[in-house]
């Protein structure tokens, strides 16, 4: 078994050239640590990109030109071995929020002058010491809402800015005893072997409680927000979810590891629905809507407590023939 320092440490220090880098050299930022043909997908509009140059010129340089003063504000930090690939390639994890000033513009969201969260979800594959491969979530729509620009309705649950681990110690970066990510990944398995293809025949609490606390925390993307409690979570989020959409597609990942307490997934997509109605005001659609998922959660024992949730809200709704960017701009104005 390996104990993933030494890719854990590559991360950092690419997360550090960018802490370091202006907008003008945010691509040889990226150079530094990245492999020349490094794939990199990104939240729609971004979508995929090889190597640094062209990441830097869609993503990093307009962000660092945005969101001044940029930090990142890391709350969990793991790597493991890909379960999808066979326990073969390693990855890499970090979660949390890139906080600069608002000071310019960004994909049409008009800048506040003011601080800034922008949640975060990172996926590395790391291989001869170079990163390879990267999935970089960030909820576009939660930028938006800080910067009143909410392009939705009210959500189901709450907006927040969302808090690390209620245990504050997600930043693994030192190795950690292999049995305790086995059982993480386990757990995470379980729970998606129950939930995943929503035809378990338990009412929907009773499937809930097989696998998490009852005082989850499911901190969820902007649009459907925060939710804490079983009862409160099949109310506010899974029962309006499933009664929204038929023909849900078997789940399907890129990557899915654990290590500690820690574990978490990416698809692209992680499955397709079809909307029946009613979903954040879509209509019914014969049109599989595909959904871009980041889900990364804490275990507490034999259960589930804590989980972030990242989904590509704009493309989701792209998906559905909905411009969120314009939709946003006709709603306020911009």
């Amino acid at each position: 078994m390996t104990d993933f320092q030494a890719e854990k440490a590559l991360v950092a220090a690419h997360h550090a050239a960018l802490a370091a880098a202006n907008p003008g050299d945010a691509a040889a930022a990226l150079a530094r640590h990245t492999h020349p043909d490094w794939h990199w997908r990104g939240m729609c509009p971004f979508d995929e990109k090889t190597g640094a140059e062209a990441v830097a010129e869609a993503f990093w340089t307009p962000l660092l030109t945005a969101l001044t003063s940029l930090q990142r504000r890391e709350d969990i930090f793991f790597a493991g071995l890909n379960e999808i690939d066979g326990f073969t390639a390693t990855w890499v994890v970090s979660m949390g929020h890139l906080m600069g000033l608002f000071d310019a513009p960004w994909l049409g969201i008009r800048p506040t002058r003011k601080l800034a969260m922008l949640r975060y979800a990172e996926f590395h594959r790391v291989a001869e010491g170079r990163i390879v491969e990267t999935a970089q979530f960030v909820d576009i729509p939660h930028l938006m809402t800080q910067a009143g620009q909410n392009p939705f309705g009210p959500g189901t649950a709450q907006h927040l800015v969302q808090p690390g681990p209620r245990t504050h110690d997600g930043l693994l970066r030192d190795p950690q005893p292999p049995g305790e990510g086995t059982a993480t990944l386990a757990l995470i398995n379980a729970m998606i072997g129950d939930l995943g293809t929503w035809d378990l025949g338990l009412p929907l609490e009773e499937e809930l409680r097989r696998t998490w606390a009852e005082d989850m925390l499911w901190w969820g993307p902007e649009g459907i927000g925060a939710t804490y409690t079983i009862p409160r979570y099949a109310a506010q989020h899974s029962g309006p979810f499933r009664a929204a959409f038929a023909d849900r597609a078997r789940t399907g990942h890129l990557a899915r590891l654990a290590e500690g307490s820690y574990g978490g997934f990416f698809g692209w997509p992680n499955f397709t629905a079809r909307p029946t109605g009613g979903f954040m005001g879509l209509p019914a659609s014969d049109r599989p809507a595909e959904f871009r998922v980041v889900d990364i959660y804490r275990r507490d024992g034999d259960r589930l407590a804590e989980n972030w949730v990242f989904i590509d809200m704009l493309h989701f709704f792209r998906s559905q023939g909905v411009d969120l960017l314009a939709r946003m701009n006709r709603i306020t104005g911009a």
